[in-house]
Parts: structure tokens; C-alpha cells; sequence
């Protein structure tokens, strides 16, 4: 059988090149021939592999901190009553004034006394009436001359009669309006002429000594809140006053997820009014934190607020931390060791427990 001289031709090429190659330098793609010539895309990659990933890193070391929490809210009087009348007249006298100070059982405003003497004289006369009846009554009775069931009928009218005589001295009493609690009377205030309904306001009083600062605290705070805590508050007036936390609503308002406090401040000389917009300052427990810069934090898979940090063998490790309070030059971490090397850039392209290469902040401001 003949062997064609293409197949002898083809065997004889492929022995060549194999012997060659077997023989001969491996050229590899992309690498220079110079001493410094530029490594080649494979080998940059393979010696990104090889060497950690340099990062920037700043030591924090913890410091004592007093936080204050600020409790924006108003000022309210410790009492506001509106004095009502509980009968019908014309108002013929107004001893006080508004704006006066008034004491407990001060009289505010007198109405006309109408026919109202003249029915607590009919009242008095009935009842000297009734008496009589009953004590003659009561004799006979004793003496057999009358039955007992008159006596007793006699007897209801007896009570009847001191019944109707309280009853009218009360609403003579009525005319005469007194103030139910030590204050200063407010404007406005009923004239004399003007004719008061059963109902209508003849003053209002109010007791401003001690005066209430309320306002809102949020859910995350108030754990930090206790009754006689004591507390700083400034009024939009320009008044500083000191007090103490005297109440704490135990539920949460459900819109604004917030509670209720009240702080009692001492007003005797009444400075501080009712109404007024206030801010409460209270002083939180001494706690260690870290005063950060707000690009450092980061979160983690679970999504918690954090930062990256090297440990003492170059690994990333990742702390939780409480966001405290924010200030000017930057803001107030919680929850982290007393000591730690943070990570202040690369902390978003690594992992935890990554191998790094730290390069503090310092060394480098000062090349």
C-alpha cells in the first residue's frame, strides 16, 4: 500500500515543531522584555491575590461623656379654673380685679340677690312653724290626747321645712362667687351689668407657683428618664429655671410614639408664665463613647449600624455600635470596646475576617 508524500509531509512538520518547542524558551503573552518593563495583566492580578488590601485606620480611644437629652415643649400652670356660677343673675359687685392676686375663697363676682333673702325668711318662719307643731304634738302624744302616726306626719313636715331653709340659704350663698384656689385672675373678666347664666364663667384663676414644664420624649429615650430626675429648663423668654421630673406618662402616645413628662418648677415670684415655650435639659449617666466621623459607619449583613475595625492580627471585624447624639464635629457612638482601630477608608470593600494592611492616619499626614 502506498503511503501518500501529504501524510509523510504532515507527520514530519508536526515532529519539527514539538522538537522545537520541547527545546526552545516559552514566550508568555504580555510580559515585557526590559528588567522594568510593566508586569502583565496576570501577573498584577496574581500579586493583588497575593498581597493584602491596604486600608486607612484611626485608633479611637473612648472618653467619659455626660449626653443631655433636649426636651423641646411648653410651660403649663399647675391649676387653671374656670369659676362658673351655679345660678342666674345680674352681677352687681366685682371685688377683684383682673390681673390681682387672689386667695382661696377671695369673692370674684356677687350677683343680685333678687327674692332670694325673702324665700331663706319664708323658709325660717315655715320651720319656726313646724317646730312648734311637733312639740305640741309630742306632748299630746305623751299624754294619750293623740295618735302616733301624727306625731309622725308632723315630724316629716319638720324636715321638710329645715329641708326647704338649707335649700334657700344655699342659693342665697350662690350669689356670692369665691375663688376655689390661691392665683391671679385672668382676663377677660364678667362686668357688673352683665347678666350670667347658670353655667356662664364669672373669672378665671390661675396658680402659676409651681409652674409645669411638660413635653414629649421618644420611645428610645425614655428609658433614661425616672421621676426626681433633676432638670434645667429654658424658656424662649430668656428665664432659666431648675426643677425636677415629677411624672411620667406610663403609655405612649400611638401616633407620635412618644411619652408624656412633666418637670415641677418652683415660680413664686410668677415670672414664668403659662403657656410659654420651653426647653427642658436633662442630664443623662456618665457612659464611655467614641466621637466619630459619620463616613465611617457601615452595616453589616444583618443591616445593624456599625463600624469596621482591624483586630491586633490585621483581620476585619466588624462592631455594633448605639448612635448616641450628633454634634457639630461629628457624632456620639456607644457599644464599643474602650479601645479600637477603625477603619476610616476601604471599610466598604472588605469582608469580616479579611487579612489587611492597616496604614494609620497619622503616618501618612505626616509624609
Amino acid at each position: 500500500m502506498r503511503v501518500k508524500f501529504s501524510y509523510i509531509l504532515a507527520a514530519g512538520i508536526a515532529a519539527g515543531i514539538g522538537l522545537w518547542m520541547y527545546t526552545g524558551t516559552i514566550v508568555i503573552g504580555g510580559v515585557g522584555d526590559g528588567e522594568n518593563a510593566t508586569p502583565s495583566p496576570a501577573q498584577r492580578i496574581s500579586d493583588a491575590k497575593s498581597t493584602p488590601f491596604r486600608v486607612r485606620v484611626k485608633k479611637l480611644v473612648a472618653t467619659e461623656r455626660r449626653a443631655v437629652l433636649e426636651v423641646r415643649g411648653r410651660t403649663e400652670a399647675e391649676a387653671k379654673v374656670a369659676v362658673r356660677t351655679v345660678t342666674t343673675d345680674t352681677v352687681v359687685e366685682r371685688p377683684a380685679r383682673e390681673g390681682s392676686r387672689v386667695s382661696a375663697g377671695d369673692i370674684l363676682c356677687v350677683l343680685d340677690r333678687g327674692t332670694r333673702e325673702a324665700s331663706v325668711l319664708e323658709a325660717k318662719a315655715v320651720l319656726a312653724q313646724a317646730e312648734l307643731d311637733h312639740d305640741a304634738a309630742t306632748q299630746l302624744n305623751s299624754k294619750g290626747f293623740t295618735a302616733q302616726t301624727r306625731v309622725a306626719a308632723v315630724l316629716a313636715q319638720l324636715d321638710a321645712a329645715r329641708a326647704r331653709l338649707k335649700e334657700a340659704e344655699l342659693e342665697l350663698q350662690r350669689t356670692v362667687i369665691r375663688s376655689p384656689i390661691d392665683g391671679v385672675i385672668e382676663s377677660p373678666m364678667a362686668e357688673v351689668g352683665a347678666h350670667l347664666e347658670k353655667g356662664e364663667i364669672c373669672a378665671t384663676v390661675i396658680d402659676s407657683d409651681p409652674v409645669i414644664a411638660i413635653g414629649q420624649v421618644s420611645e428610645l429615650s425614655i428609658s433614661h428618664v425616672s421621676v426626681g430626675m433633676p432638670a434645667t429648663v429654658k424658656l424662649v423668654t430668656g428665664e432659666t429655671l431648675q426643677g425636677k421630673v415629677r411624672y411620667i406618662s406610663p403609655s405612649a402616645n400611638p401616633d407620635t410614639k412618644t411619652f408624656r413628662i412633666e418637670v415641677e418648677l418652683p415660680n413664686p415670684d410668677g415670672k414664668a408664665r403659662d403657656g410659654v415655650t420651653a426647653v427642658t435639659m436633662l442630664s443623662l449617666p456618665a457612659e464611655k463613647a467614641h466621637l466619630v466621623s459619620p463616613a465611617i459607619l457601615t452595616l453589616n449583613d444583618a443591616g445593624q449600624i456599625g463600624i469596621r475595625a482591624v483586630d491586633e492580627n490585621n483581620r476585619t471585624v466588624f462592631y455594633p455600635a448605639r448612635v448616641l447624639d450628633g454634634e457639630q464635629d461629628g457624632m456620639w457612638l456607644g457599644g464599643l470596646p474602650d479601645e479600637v482601630v477603625a477603619i476610616t477608608v476601604g471599610q466598604e470593600y472588605v469582608s469580616d475576617g479579611q487579612i489587611v494592611e492597616p496604614v494609620l492616619e497619622a503616618a501618612e499626614a505626616s509624609q
